[in-house]
């Protein structure tokens, strides 16, 4: 048996190309060809188990070898194998019509992906590496004869009597000059590692050396005997693949370990298991990220029949779940040939719906189920709920009856919990409901003492997306309004119809502003003389809470770029109702007047922690002056 010809393609200019846009990621060759020896290998056992193959099936096993001398690769398989008729019907003849078209459309495209995406040309990614590509292959069927094919890379190939004498295919790649960086066992390890960790079928690659137990020494003692046995890189039969009755909570941990070595324990996980109208499974973990808001994205991995794809899952996994860690596999989620990128339509659409769905029923399960605990993981959980909040509505509206606001005594409240809480005492005088909140109760202690001596709430928001979250409370929530405790003086941020009367007369007011302009002496600080309560403090900086909110959503990256570069303005509010500054009306010598307004601000500037460098060694010698 011999026979050449050439491959029907009718171009000679499709093997270049290919190797041009498969080049960029040109190590998922070995994912292809191992892929299809499992494809093969699995192939033989259906027909086993049908009853339409009655030979033994012998050990089934993927190999791949590597000769550094020899300069080749060989994965081997013992699963179908190929008649020379067959070679000629799928290896010969590309499955795509329009061969010239298609050649003539892409010959200058830079997206490689929309190529190899939509015609079966994973085999052919050998020639990334290799010069020559040779199948030794002898098929399943009675009677069948061995056959070899070997191509050069160019249009031609040729047939001949194969010298394979078992069941079976052997893909010998002679790899070219560009591709020996694969003639490495670490390189070759870390790929099948990367691709190939739980694949169905075992995947040998050389030995490796064990100890085994062979009987006792003289004083009792074990003695152990060093054996080679294959070194085997799968775990053929993954979590996901079973049935959530099979498993207890350690073999969710132990398979996490086994996805995440270095990591903490995931506070819980979700076990997805559908056939319809589409087919996923999979295991999502919640780790443990507190507010290290660092979205690491990348730890979700995505797999087609085990066979790992991408851990870019922007598509089928919603974005404020690009936090969770885990896998998911689905043989209906559309892949190019490269299998590395997603193209949207209806099914990755339906799944990434069914995730969030998924993810929410189960935070609602705990919520329900145990809800101290879930208050105890809040820390942790609480920044996926909000994220998920601010990004999709259907998620908020399953979310709403189970996040929780945190106070700064630690209590926690649902939003109709708090609503109820703190409507009767912290609505203003226009019948808005104001929620005050702090991100940092160390730095703000002066504020919030105040706003307790009214017996207000104020809710702890301190994680790096609570100003968007506070943002949408106050899109979504009825008549309210969401004020950091620090953005104005108490009485100003809840306004009540009882407000102070003022106890400086207007010329007093004119002189304390003037003295207190001078006092200040910052462009950038604007003086206001205030009639509030004569306990508050006699002076108080604070900045609008539109304005910081912007700034610090700019500082976040939020698109409010505008806001970040604008210079900072505050706002000095003097207590005209407190004795001190009466005081300061009163005082004889313009001196004195002046000192004790600097006094003043430098107290209200360092209850902010504003007071630094020179400014702040002058208050502490001013202090130690007025002593």
């Amino acid at each position: 048996m011999q026979e050449k010809g050439t491959i029907s393609i009718h171009t000679e200019n499709i093997f270049p190309i290919i190797k041009k846009f498969l080049y960029s990621d040109h190590e998922i060759f070995l994912r292809e060809l191992v892929s299809n020896a499992v494809d093969a290998t699995q192939k033989i056992k259906r027909l086993a188990s049908l009853g339409q193959y009655n030979g033994e099936l012998g050990d089934l096993k993927v190999e791949v070898a590597f000769d550094e001398a020899a300069k080749t690769i060989t994965i081997s398989d013992n699963g179908l194998g190929m008649t020379a008729e067959e070679i000629k019907k799928y290896i010969n003849q590309i499955a795509f019509s329009g061969a010239t078209e298609f050649m003539e459309k892409f010959k200058d495209a830079k997206d490689a992906n929309e190529i190899i995406g939509r015609f079966g040309l994973g085999f052919y990614s050998a020639f990334m590496v290799a010069d020559q590509v040779e199948i030794q292959t002898l098929s399943y069927q009675d009677g069948a004869e061995p056959a070899r094919w070997v191509c050069d890379g160019s249009t031609e190939f040729e047939i001949t009597e194969g010298s394979r004498t078992t069941r079976g295919t052997d893909i010998i790649m002679h790899i070219n000059a560009d591709g020996e960086e694969f003639l490495d066992k670490n390189r070759i390890q870390g790929i099948l590692d990367k691709y190939c960790k739980f694949l169905p079928v075992p995947i040998k690659f050389g030995t490796q050396t064990d100890r085994e137990q062979d009987g006792e020494d003289e004083e009792g003692k074990p003695k152990y005997t060093e054996v080679e046995t294959d070194n085997i890189i799968n775990n053929t039969n993954p979590i996901w693949t079973k049935a959530p009755s099979e498993l207890i909570d350690q073999d969710y941990l132990d398979f996490y370990k086994e996805l995440y070595p270095f990591s903490e324990d995931p506070l819980f996980w979700i076990h997805l298991n559908v056939d319809y109208p589409f087919n996923l499974t999979g295991v999502l973990y919640f780790p443990k990220v507190k507010n290290d808001f660092e979205i690491q994205k990348n730890k979700i991995k995505l797999y087609s029949r085990q066979v790992f794809i991408t851990d870019e899952v922007k598509d089928i996994v919603p974005e404020f779940l690009m936090l969770l860690h885990g896998v998911i596999d689905s043989p209906d989620i559309p892949l190019n040939v490269s299998r590395s990128f997603l193209q949207a339509d209806g099914n990755v659409k339906k799944i990434n719906n069914y995730i969030t769905k998924k993810v929410a029923d189960k935070l609602a399960e705990l919520f329900k189920s145990d809800r101290k605990s879930f208050e105890e993981k809040w820390s942790d959980i609480g920044l996926f709920v909000k994220y998920g909040m601010i990004s999709e509505d259907k998620f908020y509206d399953k979310a709403k009856d189970f996040a929780l606001l945190t106070n700064t005594k630690q209590e926690f409240f649902t939003l109709e919990e708090y609503k109820a809480k703190v409507t009767p005492n912290q609505t203003d005088k226009d019948g808005t409901t104001v929620y005050l909140y702090t991100n940092d109760p160390a730095k703000q202690d002066t504020f919030i003492q105040s706003a307790n001596k009214k017996d207000y709430d104020v809710l702890l928001m301190n994680s790096p997306i609570d100003n968007h979250f506070v943002a949408q409370l106050e899109q979504k929530l009825e008549k309210t309004s969401v004020k950091r405790v620090d953005a104005d003086v108490i009485d100003k941020l809840i306004k009540k119809e009882d407000a102070p009367a003022h106890v400086l007369t207007e010329e007093q007011s004119a002189k304390i502003k003037t003295i207190f302009d001078k006092a200040v002496a910052k462009a950038n600080f604007k003086v206001e003389i205030e009639s509030l309560n004569p306990d508050e403090l006699p002076v108080t900086v604070t900045m609008d809470e539109f304005m910081r909110r912007m700034k610090d959503m700019a500082a976040m990256g939020g698109g409010m770029s505008f806001y970040g570069s604008m210079p900072d303005n505050y706002k000095v509010s003097i207590n005209g109702n407190h004795k001190l500054i009466s005081r300061i009306a009163q005082a004889e010598s313009e001196e004195e007047q002046t000192q004790l307004a600097k006094q003043a601000f430098d107290l209200a500037l360092l209850s902010q922690g504003m007071l630094t460098g020179p400014e702040l060694t002058e208050f502490v010698n001013r202090s130690v002056s007025l002593i």
